[in-house]
């Protein structure tokens, strides 16, 4: 029976750390890996090898010429034959892979036992690279849009860490931050204009493999809330101090954070320690600000133990505390220097804590489109680590491109314009911050004219048991709120995240009075 992807990597559970292995890079044309393995050959000391350039020496003729002469089923047969016998031989311990090489099943299984790098590459960065060269599938965009959407999937399902091409000739920290790692976790390499750091992602990464990151050295101090560190708090040993504040987004402020800064004076943190903040989006948030503000900046790890901070809040270094006025109006970024999200935290969240986080992954694929959004409409369990997963990548790849919210890190906000108003104006007491944001959606997607959609996603959302209309609430002290949005820019109305279709938002569009009131009235109305 021929397997699928996912069910090729799945079978391969090796129980040693992937220290030394042999590494093998994957990814769409254009994603520089011929480039990156001539980075990791220099540091691992071993000879880079590149598949396309041994077929081509085999065959005695360039790629194109062998797609022009003897079709694309002949060089297929080719590049399989080559590939296989490379990764058969262990002393090529580095090798680039062509594109379309992890078409072959048998190739797939013959990467079992290396380290398996995906250099994840945009289309358009990759059309760029690629049209006009000598490359044969790079010469109408149609088709190679449509090639590049039928690959990702399998670059997904094998590889071990996936590396944004941005970051292919700069190998060192990525192999150093593999170290250790345990077999059925992946990392992901977060890259932002002021500092890269390693994400790992995986089901008992932390609770039973104790796996802390070779690359974050120095004492840890741990900020958790009573309910999570009793559950967890263990696993960080060894600590040299522990700050512990009360679950809820009410710990969220900045009286929490002066408690926070006391208690790290007292057990004496200094510049040469680390902050570790075991939780979820209140704990992330707020540890994060008092590490960017603690002795102005230290470091700091995530240790997301919630849907919402695993899905999102973890990444992109957005840190912060509320004010009763407004949510998050206080604030900095400051990027961690590593996260650890353990799935297997999330066995012990309540029914509704999920479906709070439930929420964010909707928004996420609304955003992101193509395929996540599929699999979340179709019913896809929003714990499964590969759905977190795509999550995670989309909310980088954002961050990447625009880390301090100037541009297109704003479309993050699809839903919470609305959904922090509401929070604020229920004194943060009423609903968990997924449930706002289930609401302010729906008051999104009424404001960009899509009823079809907004009905779809507002069966999810039932489906799930979050709230989709509002009782005892004033819409005036919501629409109050809203007008407080930190997005606000001078005198101007707060821009709103709209969409013109899954996988197409518009930040900064502004919206009349009457129309924002009319969305959240429908809300109170339904």
């Amino acid at each position: 029976m021929t397997s699928t992807p996912e069910q090729t990597r799945s079978s391969v559970v090796p129980l040693a750390p992937r220290r030394d292995r042999p590494v093998a890079f994957v990814g769409f044309m254009g994603s520089g890996k011929t480039t990156a393995a001539r980075a990791a050959g220099e540091i691992m000391q071993a000879v880079p090898i590149d598949a396309d350039q041994v077929i081509e020496e085999r065959l005695g003729k360039s790629i194109e010429r062998v797609f022009a002469e003897d079709g694309e089923a002949a060089f297929r047969a080719a590049e399989e034959l080559a590939t296989l016998e490379i990764l058969k031989d262990p002393g090529n311990r580095v090798v680039a892979l062509g594109g379309g090489a992890v078409g072959s099943e048998r190739v797939r299984d013959a990467l079992a036992d290396r380290l398996v790098i995906w250099l994840d590459v945009d289309r358009d960065t990759a059309w760029a690279r690629a049209h006009g060269s000598s490359r044969p599938l790079a010469r109408e965009r149609t088709a190679f849009d449509a090639l590049y959407t039928a690959r990702e999937p399998l670059y997904a399902a094998l590889a071990d860490a996936i590396v944004p091409a941005a970051r292919s000739a700069s190998m060192a920290p990525v192999l150093e931050s593999m170290r250790g790692l345990p077999a059925g976790s992946r990392m992901l390499w977060a890259t932002s204009a002021s500092g890269d750091y390693p994400v790992y992602l995986g089901p008992g990464v932390l609770i039973e493999r104790r796996f802390w990151p070779a690359v974050v050295e120095g004492r840890r101090f741990l900020v958790t809330d009573g309910r999570v560190g009793r559950h967890y708090g263990d696993v960080i040993e060894p600590v040299a101090g522990l700050v512990t504040v009360m679950p809820g987004e009410q710990s969220k402020t900045v009286a929490h954070a002066e408690i926070v800064w006391t208690e790290l004076v007292h057990a004496g943190m200094t510049r040469d320690d680390v902050l570790v903040a075991l939780g979820g989006g209140v704990v992330g948030d707020l540890g994060g600000f008092c590490a960017a503000t603690y002795q102005r900046g230290v470091r700091w790890v995530g240790v997301p133990t919630t849907l919402v901070a695993q899905v999102d809040s973890a990444y992109g270094g957005k840190t912060g505390v509320d004010l009763a006025e407004a949510k998050n109006y206080v604030g900095a970024f400051h990027q961690p220097a590593a996260v650890i999200a353990d799935t297997a935290t999330l066995a012990t969240l309540a029914p509704e804590e999920l479906s709070a986080g439930y929420a964010e992954v909707v928004k996420t694929a609304l955003i992101a489109g193509g395929a996540l959004w599929e699999r979340v409409r179709s019913g896809a369990d929003p714990a499964d680590p590969e759905v977190i997963l795509a999550c995670a990548r989309t909310k980088l790849a954002i961050v990447a491109a625009d880390e301090r919210d100037d541009g297109v890190r704003q479309v993050l906000n699809l839903g919470h314009t609305v959904g922090h108003a509401i929070e604020t104006a229920t004194g943060y007491a009423r609903f968990r911050h997924g449930e706002a944001v289930a609401l302010g959606l729906l008051a999104a997607l009424r404001l960009s004219g899509l009823s079809d959609l907004r009905q779809e996603v507002e069966s999810l959302l039932e489906a799930r048991a979050l709230p989709t209309t509002l009782t005892d609430v004033d819409t005036e002290v919501i629409l109050a709120a809203t007008a407080r949005d930190k997005k606000r820019r001078g005198e101007g109305p707060v821009p709103f995240v709209l969409l013109d279709a899954p996988g197409r938002p518009r930040p900064g569009c502004p919206v009349a009075a009457g129309e924002l009131a009319a969305a959240v009235a429908e809300l109170v109305r339904a």
